[in-house]
């Protein structure tokens, strides 16, 4: 029991990672309705870029580790963001008035643009950050069991569910959330009652990057690292969760992802690790394929 109990706990903090990424792939795919990898490029992209700074602030600024950590942490969130609203401002906006099934193959070439132009910039380096909030916190005790989980465990946990929780309260009750649900349900009908829907569409996609920023930054800290494979996994992870749990219900994607976090633990935990991901992934695919729904248009 003490043993399945902390790996629950173990789950907690990929599970939040999960809800948070969940939560924000919904933002930007209820006003694109196309499948976008580039989310999952913005999460290694702002990883990266945090690790280049704080390298940077380090060895080129000598500073101390808290405040090289804390360039590279606003420098990743700063430059994601920009990115973010670059791309959805240059490239989807344009590509989704003309085609939106354009808006799949541009995500392509975003994702490589990133991840060239984040390759370049750390000259092909993988940079690691040393160990950080390593002091085990005891949750509770079964058999003289001491169960729980690391200080920065429970500060990332605490910070993803944060995002996610502030981000529901804000789709509704705010005017903010009320305008992204009527240009999700219909972007016609939005502008025919004198909403920007073009402003909500670029806004949203800015509002999804800042959150996988926050997702990428916080696991690369928790993590010690971040690289492109690490991202776009979890960008196709979140991809096929989204697409089982609803697109544009953003609470209910997270809450999907969350589940398939414990999921993936409990596998790791008793099952081979080699078949996790694969295993995973399948079942997403299959969950797909049995839960879609037709709707025939006369």
């Amino acid at each position: 029991m003490a043993y399945l109990l902390q790996q629950l706990l173990n789950a907690l903090p990929m599970a939040s990672l999960y809800a948070c990424l969940a939560f924000g792939y919904s933002l930007a795919f209820g006003v694109t309705k196309r499948p976008d990898i580039t989310f999952g490029a913005l999460v290694a992209f702002a990883g990266q870029i945090s690790l280049l700074f704080t390298d940077f602030g380090w060895n080129g600024l000598y500073l101390v580790l808290p405040a090289a950590v804390g360039l590279g942490l606003a420098t990743g969130f700063a430059y994601a963001l920009l990115a973010g609203y670059w791309n959805a401002r240059t490239v989807m906006l344009p590509l989704h008035k003309r085609s939106p099934n354009a808006v799949i193959v541009a995500s392509l070439g975003v994702v490589l643009l990133l991840s060239e132009g984040a390759r370049l910039a750390l000259d092909t380096r993988s940079l690691w950050l040393p160990p950080l909030g390593q002091h085990f916190v005891t949750i509770l005790r079964i058999e003289d069991t001491a169960l729980g989980l690391t200080r920065l465990q429970m500060l990332h946990s605490a910070l993803m569910l944060a995002v996610v929780v502030l981000g529901s309260l804000l789709l509704t009750f705010s005017r903010a959330g009320r305008l992204w649900q009527a240009v999700c349900q219909d972007p016609l009908a939005a502008r025919l009652v004198g909403i920007d829907a073009d402003k909500v569409f670029v806004l949203s996609l800015t509002a999804a990057a800042s959150v996988a920023a926050a997702g990428g930054l916080s696991a690369t800290v928790l993590y010690g690292t971040m690289d492109f494979g690490a991202g776009l996994i979890f960008g196709l992870k979140v991809v096929l969760i989204a697409a089982v749990g609803g697109y544009s219900r953003p609470l209910q994607s997270a809450l999907g992802a969350a589940a398939i976090a414990f999921a993936e633990q409990l596998w790791g935990a008793y099952g081979p690790m080699i078949w996790r991901d694969a295993v995973i992934i399948s079942a997403l695919v299959w969950l797909l394929v049995v839960s879609r729904r037709e709707r025939i248009i006369p």
